[in-house]
């Protein structure tokens, strides 16, 4: 029991020991003063207030013994009530510190984990916050010093990524999803094989984690396949695409770039087929949905992807569409 005590916060501690000071002068002025304090809650009720107020003057002690009771406690309960509200304090400014460093455990769950602090980083949640504002997120990083966003929905956890200790405090076991960047201090390939290392990691806790990669090199993308990452994003091959297509199409970057940058309410998105389009062909599908302001572009059967297929093909059961949604 002793061993228990000292195991519980400071706070907590100075709680208990308060909380037994009211008792105990509680329960000696009602004996040394019964006629004035007719219960022993009467005791208790004097002795927070002389604690805390210096008394209301609701109950008063008449004699010597009962005066000096009260003048122990006035001295005793302000010097307590001084240090406790110092030690509140104390451990709120260590709560928040420990918070902005990156040591303080994430302990809720649903939640993105994004490992790896950039530009992408800082932008992606920008529009994930905006777009999902009451989604939350955890950075993971061994770079940052502190906190980099104001956001009470982002949570920062410091160190290595591919770390269990480091994972565990991110609570990656109760982690909806993760998305694992690139580092842009390493060489393209050590970025990607430290990418692939983290993912092992994430999976080894959590094997149904869905995860997205990004990956630099082509030779690694069936590395992180291997590894189980359910989507990668190879950040050269689109950068690779908008170059040729802008050659290709001079203004096709700018056009490109203000899709990317449009209204949150304009975005690509995959989307199930509705039960009343399963059978008809994607032009019917395309009449029918432009209507409503969403413009088909292609099919998703399976792990196969179809953009701009034929007008006559049919929409099968479990079949999803790539649109353009407003």
């Amino acid at each position: 029991m002793k061993y228990a005590y000292f195991r519980l916060p400071l706070v907590a501690r100075m709680l208990l020991i308060g909380g037994l000071m009211i008792v105990v002068f509680g329960w000696v002025i009602h004996v040394i003063e019964p006629n004035t304090y007719r219960s022993f809650f009467d005791g208790v009720w004097w002795a927070i207030v002389t604690a805390a107020t210096v008394g209301y003057g609701d109950f008063v002690p008449k004699t010597l013994t009962g005066k000096l009771v009260a003048i122990s406690l006035i001295l005793v309960g302000t010097s307590f009530l001084s240090a406790y509200f110092a030690a509140l304090s104390a451990s709120a400014v260590s709560k928040e510190n420990t918070l902005l460093e990156g040591e303080l455990p994430y302990t809720k769950e649903g939640h993105i984990v994004i490992v790896g602090w950039n530009e992408r980083t800082r932008e992606l949640l920008r529009q994930l916050t905006e777009r999902q504002p009451l989604a939350s997120f955890v950075i993971i990083d061994e770079t940052l010093t502190k906190l980099p966003i104001a956001n009470k929905n982002i949570h920062f956890i410091k160190g290595n990524p591919t770390y269990d200790s480091v994972l565990q405090k991110a609570n990656i076991a109760k982690a909806k999803m993760a998305v694992i960047t690139a580092d842009p201090h390493k060489h393209e390939t050590e970025a990607d094989m430290s990418s692939i290392l983290t993912l092992v990691a994430m999976k080894g806790l959590h094997p149904t984690l869905y995860t997205i990669v990004e990956i630099l090199t082509a030779q690694q993308a069936a590395n992180a396949k291997r590894a189980g990452a359910d989507e990668m994003i190879q950040t050269n091959a689109l950068a690779s695409f908008s170059f040729i297509h802008t050659i290709q199409s001079p203004g096709f970057s700018t056009m490109f770039e203000q899709f990317l940058h449009s209204s949150q309410e304009s975005y690509l998105q995959i989307v199930e087929v509705p039960d009343e389009m399963i059978g008809r062909t994607f032009r019917e599908s395309c009449q029918a949905l432009i209507e409503d302001r969403v413009l088909p572009i292609g099919i998703v059967r399976g792990e196969a992807s179809l953009l701009n297929p034929s007008p006559d093909f049919v929409l099968m059961p479990h079949d999803r569409l790539f649109v353009v949604k407003r």
